[in-house]
């Protein structure tokens, strides 16, 4: 079976050189805002879908909370586990396969990790899977950045260097995709990576949600917990209950 784009570029050392500027302070208030807003128990079971190296859940559990992270990189669970304890744990897991049934209080897919698979299908079986995962009065939150913002602003040529890397960006949108081809050398060798996320709409979400047996009871626009308003807003982030 072909292996996805995802799955070379996420489990690279260069994408954590490329996005090294998202910083815990940004990850920490979106968390410090949603546990204002949704009060979790102190004895919640938090689910971190796609939790990267674990940067929400590390905080998540440092509040207190039992926490899991999951995520199809094994190089992100490796580097997360370090700071795996009694109640903070990581697993290498697709989001599209189910892993506990009825098990959490909160699912939290954040940071736009989303959007990556070919078909809406795929899309609604791992929501599916996020529905499955949580208890009866369960909480889902999916953070996705605002697709009609990205497009108004879309730079399609862009340069970023770090770590003495020089990236080259080319952005366009194609086949209802926003597409990043990623190119660039290190150490006299030529690297080419690409992201390919869905340009989903809120009305793309409110089918996908209604197929996979969930309801939104809000909607916000950015980490601060604003309201979303579709010109302006930085993120689209519902919050979802079993329907």
């Amino acid at each position: 079976m072909q292996r996805k784009w995802f799955q070379y570029w996420f489990n690279s050392p260069f994408y954590h050189i490329l996005y090294h500027q998202r910083d815990d302070a940004e990850a920490e208030f979106l968390i410090d805002n949603l546990i204002a807003s949704l009060r979790p128990r102190a004895d919640d079971r938090i689910l971190d879908i796609a939790c990267g190296r674990g940067r929400h859940a590390v905080y998540l559990n440092k509040k207190g909370f039992d926490v899991t992270g999951i995520d199809l990189s094994e190089q992100n669970i490796k580097y997360a586990r370090q700071f795996e304890n009694r109640s903070l744990h990581f697993f290498v897991h697709d989001m599209r396969k189910l892993h506990y049934i009825n098990y959490y209080d909160l699912a939290l897919n954040l940071f736009t990790s989303f959007g990556y698979f070919e078909t809406e299908l795929q899309h609604v079986n791992a929501l599916k899977s996020f529905r499955k995962s949580l208890r009866e009065d369960g909480t889902l939150v999916i953070d996705y950045f605002n697709t009609q913002k990205i497009l108004r602003n879309l730079t399609h040529m862009d340069t970023r260097i770090a770590e003495g890397i020089e990236f080259h960006i080319k952005k366009f949108v194609q086949d209802g995709k926003i597409i990043k081809h990623i190119n660039f050398e290190h150490r006299n060798k030529t690297y080419a990576f690409e992201e390919r996320v869905q340009a989903f709409m809120p009305e793309d979400f409110e089918r996908m949600f209604e197929k996979s047996g969930l309801r939104i009871t809000n909607t916000f626009g950015d980490y601060a917990l604003n309201p979303f308003q579709e010109t302006v807003s930085d993120r689209l982030i519902f919050i979802c209950k079993k329907a």
